[in-house]
């Protein structure tokens, strides 16, 4: 006899909704092939506030009933390889400082720290590199502002 068929309600972070037809017995990796191909490394599933990693595990494995809603997140880029050994991180967005991140407080530190020694020492301090100073606060200002906008 065939398995019989149920809905899964594929959300969204911008609150739309995907139908997907499912069998108990199919697993989260074939969910994820069938209606995310291409992007299976890309996508992460999340039911009832727990991330699905294994894709191995059954949906009925996972207790998913008719009408079930999982949260999609499509990432815009594809995630690092695991690292391999003893030593490897099991979550791969941890195994890794992003130093990306570090650069607009490092910056606003040392425009911070160049703005106080011109204000105490301001004899050390020219017309020329006051100004300069300015400008680049405004340009620093100007992209943080563009970059952090979205």
């Amino acid at each position: 006899p065939a398995e019989p068929t149920m809905v899964l309600r594929l959300k969204f972070l911008n609150d739309t909704e995907r139908l997907a037809r499912v069998r108990p017995g199919d697993t989260v990796g074939a969910l994820k092939r069938a209606h995310f191909p291409g992007q299976e490394q890309q996508v992460r599933l999340i039911y009832q506030g727990q991330l699905l990693r294994d894709d191995t595990q059954s949906l009925a494995a996972l207790h998913l009933g008719h009408n079930s809603v999982l949260h999609c997140h499509i990432s815009q880029h594809s995630p690092a390889p695991a690292p391999a050994g003893p030593h490897a991180s099991a979550d791969p967005v941890h195994a890794a400082l992003n130093v990306g991140s570090l650069m607009l407080p490092l910056f606003v530190l040392m425009l911070a720290v160049l703005w106080y020694c011109q204000l105490q020492y301001r004899h050390v301090f020219t017309a020329t590199a006051t100004t300069f100073l300015a400008g680049l606060t405004l340009l620093f200002s100007f992209m943080a502002f563009t970059m952090y906008r979205r």
